[in-house]
């Protein structure tokens, strides 16, 4: 199966759709504009994945997933630093830390995440490697792609509607001057207060979504219900410096109602000034 070409004439939910039709056995790499990854099938079955730099270890992955912790993270990779990932996940089954169930599902958890974050990737080139396997030692696991060829569907037409309401990241977000809600009343989650707090004519919603560690979709997913619930509007940003790396903004636990409130006061009487 010779397969190569552009992300922008096939999408990832169209090449796990043929990979998953003609049930193949090998390796896609998709390099993206920063980042390389490499997802492998086993007769049309998600097997592994790995992207960028992201060491990719059994160790690393448990420690993701939230199985072990940083502390027993650090102790395993010392302790096992000549052993493959097989034999990890045995030494860990034997020694009664971890179920091989757990192992796996913690496998599959990390790899179909990756799928997730590629169904966001628009721009890159791509190849199928057929009859590619990892290299021995990796434990690989055997996922249906049914279900994430039809999340990816979806992603993808709210991407386009997303682009079509949100067609640059180049532009600036300003709190509205008449906002269309009651904002005593606005109830928001934790990605959207992270994003609220850059607002400003000066932050392209590029340098937001960096700030903010957010991709595409995710940036244009949040501003989009900002918009919509009348918070914020799209402005061009004003000819200013970005601020500076390493000045974070303020984040907004969801649980300490006494901070919420306080910045939603503050947030009003700045809308108010405008």
């Amino acid at each position: 199966m010779a397969l190569k070409g552009n992300l922008r004439d096939f999408s990832i939910t169209q090449l796990l759709n043929l990979i998953n039709l003609a049930q193949k056995t090998g390796q896609l790499v998709i390099e993206g504009p920063g980042e390389t990854a490499r997802i492998t099938f086993r007769q049309g079955k998600l097997a592994y994945a790995q992207i960028g730099a992201e060491d990719g270890s059994l160790a690393y992955i448990l420690l993701q997933t939230r199985k072990i912790s940083q502390s027993q993270y650090k102790l395993l990779k010392e302790r096992t630093a000549q052993m493959s990932d097989k034999e990890i996940g045995l030494l860990l089954i034997n020694a009664g830390y971890l179920s091989q169930d757990a192992i796996l599902t913690s496998l599959q958890t990390y790899f179909v995440g990756i799928i997730r974050r590629l169904f966001t990737w628009v721009e890159g080139f791509f190849r199928f490697e057929a009859d590619s396997l990892p290299v021995d030692g990796k434990i690989t696991v055997r996922v249906d792609l049914e279900n994430l060829i039809i999340e990816g569907s979806r992603q993808l037409r709210e991407w386009e509607q997303l682009q079509e309401e949100i067609p640059s990241l180049d532009m600036a977000l300003k709190f509205s001057e008449r906002p269309g809600t009651n904002i005593r009343n606005i109830n928001l989650s934790v990605e959207e207060w992270r994003v609220v707090s850059y607002v400003n004519p000066k932050n392209s919603i590029r340098q937001i979504s960096r700030a903010t560690k957010m991709n595409d979709l995710e940036i244009r997913r949040v501003v989009y219900g900002l918009i919509q619930a009348g918070l914020v509007e799209i402005v061009r940003p004003e000819g200013a410096a970005p601020r500076p790396q390493g000045q974070q903004p303020r984040q907004f636990p969801t649980n300490d109602k006494g901070e919420q409130k306080s910045m939603l006061n503050r947030l009003i009487s700045r809308i108010r000034s405008l």
